[in-house]
């Protein structure tokens, strides 16, 4: 499969001279590959691979020496004319001359995934990512549920958000976000205008996902003569003991099902912000059908990401199991071709070229 490389070292009486001086040495050495086109293409890429390497760090290089001597001749000349309250130097600075890898800059996300939990988040998100005008958030920040996290101000939270450049927008998801009161006020005080996705799944397969998730954390974190202890500690109990009353009736205290009570959080949400503002995805659907979730998704961004649509090419993904089924204009896998590949926790999204 791999170009074979040998080394054949000959006498000098069995080749023939090429001139009167054409060597001084007994033998000659000769070098030779089996495959002499894909050796070629081979080092074709490591040359290539090598350049380019070579000028992004040379780039990089001059763009930061540039930098330091415009904001060095900025606070010269503050200080010469004496200006009694300089301005922050926080703007980008400009370079004429600068045509490839233009800067980026951290931004406030321009759109939220506030929920729901154990209904698809993380997928969603991964899928969005997808989109060369998205750029999403490492992690939960938790900025607005959180008031020692909301405290530190909205500077903090844009130095949480990546790096993007200009046309780019910036996705953020915390599903605590939905059920916790005082986001809505606090997500409308940033930003008025920004648009809200949220993901929701049928409420009693959520609810019992939820519960499948809090008690594994809890018997991961108990110690195993702790749970023998405690025999009425919520690990020990079934999630019909937990979500029933002993009178029978519903228990809405019990927090999955109290998350799983959909209406009562989009209630708060809606009075805060307009209709159109607030898509929601159908957690189901976009398992079985990514394409079309996700069409609604481009829809609803609108200008935020006015390039060409690609989400639509997204190909169905099977859950725990690595095996990826086209979804594409073509129906057989083997005739769609794929370009890329995410995987994450056992699934896996493919883009398609068609």
């Amino acid at each position: 499969m791999f170009s074979q490389c040998f080394t054949i070292w000959l006498p000098k009486a069995a080749m023939r001279p090429f001139g009167p001086d054409s060597s001084h040495s007994d033998c000659v050495l000769v070098v030779g590959v089996s495959r002499p086109k894909l050796a070629a293409l081979f080092l074709s890429v490591m040359l290539l691979s090598l350049f380019l390497t070579f000028h992004i760090l040379y780039d990089s290089a001059v763009y930061s020496i540039q930098a330091a001597t415009a904001i060095s001749e900025n606070k010269i000349s503050i200080l010469t004319n004496h200006i009694p309250n300089p301005p922050a130097i926080n703007q980008p600075v400009v370079f004429p001359n600068r045509i490839h890898f233009p800067k980026t800059s951290r931004r406030l996300p321009q759109c939220l995934i506030i929920g729901v939990r154990k209904c698809g988040t993380r997928a969603l998100l991964e899928m969005l990512y997808l989109h060369p005008r998205i750029q999403k958030a490492a992690g939960e920040v938790h900025f607005f549920d959180r008031d020692e996290n909301y405290l530190r101000g909205l500077e903090w939270y844009r130095k949480k958000m990546p790096h993007s450049f200009r046309g780019q927008i910036t996705i953020e998801k915390s599903p605590s976000y939905f059920v916790t009161p005082e986001v809505p006020e606090r997500v409308r005080a940033m930003n008025a205008s920004i648009k809200l996705l949220l993901i929701v799944r049928e409420p009693v397969t959520r609810a019992i996902s939820d519960y499948t998730q809090l008690r594994s954390h809890a018997a991961t974190a108990t110690l195993p003569q702790q749970q023998s202890l405690s025999s009425t500690s919520p690990l020990s109990r079934s999630f019909e003991e937990l979500a029933l009353l002993p009178n029978g009736t519903v228990n809405e205290a019990y927090r999955p099902l109290a998350i799983s009570q959909y209406h009562v959080h989009v209630h708060r949400w809606l009075e805060v912000f307009p209709r159109e503002q607030l898509l929601v995805v159908n957690g189901d659907q976009l398992i079985d059908d990514p394409v079309s979730q996700l069409r609604r998704i481009e829809d609803f961004l609108g200008k935020l990401i006015s390039a060409a649509p690609v989400l639509g090419r997204l190909c169905k993904y099977s859950v725990y199991v690595c095996v990826c089924v086209c979804v594409c204009e073509r129906e057989k896998q083997s005739e769609c071709p794929f370009v890329r590949f995410y995987s994450l926790a056992g699934l896996i999204a493919t883009i398609c070229t068609v």
